[in-house]
């Protein structure tokens, strides 16, 4: 079994371990995901979230074996890297990969639990929630800072950033983590990766308004490409759903 826990959580290696060969029977389900199981264990004091991934298709098992880092240890030191640039995410505690000299089988990314009050969905599905407005803004300047530190999540997409309400403000999260480029990005691979989260023209507007202001670019132009890219995408989205299901029926 290939592993790496981070410093913080070395010590408990042998408890993790534990938990892990438990992990069928037990533990408190997170959601119905239909590819990944994601669970959350007590350990100690600390609640841990455990996301088992699908074992994958054939090519991938021989790809994850020799060629490329699993989604598992990709969510690992993306975490560490985010925390590492000040960008919210649930601490990291492990990764581990069981393989044979062939193929790759199950993988596991482990990090500490989170609490939170809602997700971005939340925004998306309820226009009435409170301090919603502001929320947006300030989950602008959050997406902001993660491209001026080169920083392309490809999975900006409203489930997978966690918000907590604090003192002085939103704090964000991101979770779902495997899927990272780090580059330097262009005004328009900026723009677009704002076009997954939301279909919602006013909302849109509102995180157009705050990237204008943010980066002093004109607000027609950030908008007119945000809302073009958006509903780019949201045709392309129901077209495939669309498809899927005529095939199902078939």
């Amino acid at each position: 079994m290939k592993k790496a826990f981070s410093e913080k959580y070395k010590s408990k290696e042998k408890e993790v371990l534990s938990i892990l060969n438990s992990f069928e029977n037990n533990g408190e389900s997170v959601g119905k995901g239909d590819r990944n199981v994601i669970k959350i264990f007590p350990l100690g004091e600390q609640e841990i979230n455990i996301k088992s991934f699908k074992v994958p298709n054939l090519i991938n098992k021989v790809v994850y074996n020799f060629f490329r880092k699993s989604k598992a240890e990709r969510s690992f030191l993306n975490a560490s890297y985010l925390l590492s640039n000040n960008i919210g995410t649930p601490y990291p505690v492990a990764f581990m990969e069981e393989s044979n000299p062939l193929f790759f089988g199950k993988s596991y990314y482990i990090s500490e639990h989170q609490d939170v009050d809602l997700t971005y969905r939340e925004l998306v599905e309820n226009a009435n929630y409170p301090d919603r407005e502001n929320i947006l803004r300030q989950f602008t300047a959050f997406t902001h800072k993660l491209h001026e530190n080169r920083i392309l999540f490809k999975d900006h997409s409203p489930g997978n950033t966690l918000i907590k309400k604090e003192e002085n403000g939103y704090q964000f999260y991101l979770v779902d983590l495997n899927r990272m480029d780090f580059k330097d990005l262009s005004f328009q691979e900026r723009i677009k990766n704002f076009s997954r989260l939301s279909p919602h023209k006013e909302m849109v507007a509102i995180m157009s308004d705050e990237y204008a202001k943010i980066t002093g670019k004109p607000y027609g132009k950030v908008f007119g490409l945000m809302w073009g890219l958006t509903e780019k995408f949201q045709m392309k989205f129901h077209r495939k759903r669309e498809l899927k299901k005529k095939l199902k029926l078939k």
